[in-house]
């Protein structure tokens, strides 16, 4: 591997083992409480926002970006509370005509923009390869303090409390990675390891398996020249696959 490349794939990595830090733990919270389409909603939110922030010229304005896209996201945890509060029965359908909207928004936001369909991919799968030393700056400040926050009061947190951690984190980390890598992030470790008992062993497991899936999807895209997002949910997934394959057989013999 060339210097150059090191230079390149070395940020992405450290950006996508940011995104790890809270997305293991949140991934796992999440599917215990059977909310699994809340992650790729509140992610699309946080877009929407970024693509808000885009029409009113203020991309050369990161803060102001992070402002309107943790404030779309807030407003979408709220709503999400709301749901989980007075709809518990079609929660799930809430939540997916949520992201249908938030998707649809975006798009007709940006309906007579003549680079749209960059911007739109932009948002998806993300631009992991080209992330800045002031983004993971700004990353590694809000993970400490978000880790800080789950780590000493989860456990009291209400409906409201959870959402807004899972919202400022995924505002985060949707302008890092983009949706797709985000919902694979939250989803696939905590899916591999669901079955695993001792709680440390199981985020010891999960971390490995995205840790993994971003080291192998940035070289594969490296190599042959392939979207790096798309590529690292593919690696992701697959090494999530092995692990269950493998965890299961061991329950079974």
């Amino acid at each position: 591997m060339s210097l150059i490349e090191l230079e390149i794939l070395l940020p992405a990595f450290i950006a996508g083992l940011l995104v790890l830090a809270t997305h293991v733990p949140l991934g796992m919270k999440v599917l215990e409480r059977g909310i699994i389409f809340a992650d790729i909603t509140v992610a699309q939110i946080a877009g929407l926002g970024v693509v808000v922030a885009g029409l009113l010229r203020l991309t050369e304005y990161p803060f102001a970006v992070q402002a309107l896209a943790a404030t779309s996201a807030l407003l979408g945890a709220e709503l999400l509370t709301f749901i989980e509060r007075r709809l518990p029965e079609v929660q799930e359908a809430c939540i997916g005509l949520l992201f249908v909207l938030a998707a649809s928004a975006s798009i007709l936001l940006m309906s007579h923009d003549t680079k749209a369909g960059e911007h739109i991919k932009d948002l998806l799968v993300g631009q992991i390869l080209w992330v800045s030393e002031t983004q993971l700056i700004a990353t590694a400040i809000l993970t400490a303090i978000l880790l800080a926050l789950w780590s000493v009061a989860n456990k009291r947190f209400g409906s409201m409390g959870f959402f807004t951690i899972f919202a400022l984190a995924v505002t985060a980390s949707v302008q890092l990675v983009g949706v797709y890598l985000v919902f694979a992030s939250l989803i696939v470790p905590a899916l591999c390891t669901h079955n695993m008992k001792r709680k440390r062993q199981r985020l010891i497991v999960a971390s490995t398996v995205g840790a993994l899936g971003y080291a192998g999807g940035l070289l594969l895209s490296v190599w042959f020249d392939l979207p790096s997002g798309a590529a690292i949910v593919w690696a992701m997934s697959l090494v999530g696959a092995a692990v269950l394959f493998t965890n299961r057989k061991k329950l079974t013999d």
